[in-house]
């Protein structure tokens, strides 16, 4: 299961460079999720990447950190489907109103992220 760690690591390395070189992509992905009730695919997403990190640590190098990306997960993924729609949407705008720079200073973190959960698996 430490190989499934490591792929979704690689995924984020790889949204981390997308979001790097096109800011306008997550943007469009993130008006995606701001129509109707598609933020809850987004919490069914998060949820499930808890229960793989979850279920994956004990194989995994770094133990405490692949089970506290887990937790953070679960809460993600439980924030999504407790909070108004209406108040979520409006982090959404919030973020779609922010300049390409930020996004790509962003955009270092999840590369660093992705990096962080290879490492650890």
């Amino acid at each position: 299961m430490d190989t499934v760690i490591k792929v979704i690591g690689l995924l984020f390395m790889i949204m981390g460079a997308w979001l790097a070189a096109r800011p306008e992509g997550i943007k469009q992905l993130m008006g995606f999720f701001k129509e109707g009730k598609r933020l809850y695919i987004a919490g069914g997403i998060r949820l499930v990447l808890a229960i793989v990190f979850l279920l994956s640590a004990r194989e995994c190098d770094v133990v405490w950190f692949i089970i506290a990306v887990g937790i953070l997960f679960l809460i993600g993924g439980v924030l999504i489907f407790t909070m108004k729609l209406e108040k979520l949407k409006g982090w959404i705008d919030w973020w779609l109103g922010k300049s390409d720079v930020i996004i790509r200073s962003l955009s270092v973190f999840v590369l660093l992220f992705g990096a962080l959960i290879i490492w650890a698996a």
